[in-house]
């Protein structure tokens, strides 16, 4: 039996590297982009890109981990089942009883660790996130911007042409900027110009030093000129501050003893990652008891098809929950029965098969003389 355990923990975790490995560039490579996007707009400066992208991979690690585990483990007995080694195990008497409680056992130690990442990493993580943005927010410079070239400003706020930027890319020299209002527009030259966040608001302005500001409408002789020392524009509002702290940055103790729907719904989905391994493991391993467990590719189609229904379903029950339509009591516990109810059904079904074609065996006619 020890041998057998093995052999199995050892094709799990051959196919768990793998697919993580494959899961884990795809979704890097896509946060990758956004934010060297936001970096390139000037939204976050460049050297923050990285510190976001793997705080940002270690929180979405409860809704990956469950995945990745739950297709590892059915493409193992995939394989199993492809070269008929389930069927001689089971001969030897190692039915799917025995193999669930193998898995059952593997699953703990993977358990232990979504747990660890849901109820404590993973919020320290969008925690971290959130003072990183607020330090992007203040520390964000003019990226995008170079000089000798025009630049369209974030939401089409106007367009400036620099001659030169400063080596940390918080001010400009000779500036030159057209903004348009309506039918109308004005456009500003200014011997520099740097970005300012307001501190209370958290509004982003840029202030232009030292110029000229011309105002009216093109085509026309009708114009306005004013002089100033500094004049600013107001690029990006500041996040209003509720002073509401969102639920996914809560303590797991605090939500504990919390008796709000939305801390109640966040402590539910959190161990959801830990249910959900456990489940999604058992559904894989049962899979494999039918014809289609042959079939790596249509098995794996029918696997992730399963996983994003529970995972749609837990996403549901959790924003109901939030909106007080549901009782916390039914919560997301409902899926994960529903769920283990499915289990059951998969468990049985070809004994309950097997035991209707006994009753319908084959019926003798009485012989004729």
């Amino acid at each position: 039996m020890l041998i057998v355990r093995r052999y199995i923990y050892h094709e799990i975790l051959y196919r768990l590297f793998w697919i993580a490995s494959l899961l884990f560039v795809v979704v890097m490579t896509n946060k990758l982009v956004d934010y060297l996007a936001d970096a390139a707009t000037g939204k976050i400066p460049g050297s923050f890109v990285f510190r976001f992208l793997w705080v940002k991979m270690l929180a979405m690690q409860p809704e990956m981990l469950p995945l990745v585990l739950f297709l590892s483990v059915t493409l193992a007995f995939s394989r199993l089942n492809q070269d008929n080694e389930l069927a001689v195990l089971a001969a030897t008497g190692i039915g799917k009883r025995t193999l669930l409680a193998i898995v059952a056992r593997f699953m703990f130690l993977f358990c232990v660790l979504a747990g660890f990442i849901a109820f404590y990493a993973a919020p320290w993580a969008k925690t971290r996130i959130a003072s990183l943005k607020t330090q992007a927010w203040q520390e964000a410079n003019i990226s995008g911007i170079a000089p000798g070239k025009f630049k369209e400003l974030i939401g089409g706020k106007g367009v400036v042409y620099v001659e030169d930027v400063s080596l940390d890319k918080k001010s400009m020299e000779h500036v030159f900027f057209q903004r348009l209002h309506g039918s109308s527009g004005s456009v500003l030259k200014a011997a520099g110009a740097r970005l300012e966040v307001d501190g209370k608001s958290g509004d982003r302005f840029i202030i232009f030093e030292n110029g000229r500001r011309y105002q009216g409408r093109p085509g026309t002789l009708d114009y306005k000129i004013t002089e100033y020392e500094k004049y600013g524009v107001l690029l990006e509002p500041g996040e209003e501050k509720t002073g509401v702290t969102s639920p996914d940055v809560v303590p797991t103790l605090l939500l504990l003893a919390s008796s709000d729907n939305d801390r109640i719904a966040e402590l539910q989905w959190r161990v959801s990652a830990v249910i959900a391994c456990i489940l999604l493991a058992m559904v894989g391993v049962l899979l494999n008891q039918y014809p289609f467990g042959q079939k790596p590719f249509t098995l794996m189609l029918l696997g992730i098809l399963i996983y994003f229904i529970y995972h749609n379903l837990l996403g549901i029950s959790r924003t109901l929950l939030e909106k007080n339509r549901i009782s916390p009591y039914l919560g997301l516990w409902w899926v994960h029965v529903l769920l283990l109810l499915i289990i059951i059904v998969i468990y049985y079904l070809p004994q309950i098969a097997q035991w209707r074609r006994g009753r319908s065996g084959p019926q003798f006619l009485p012989a004729h003389k």
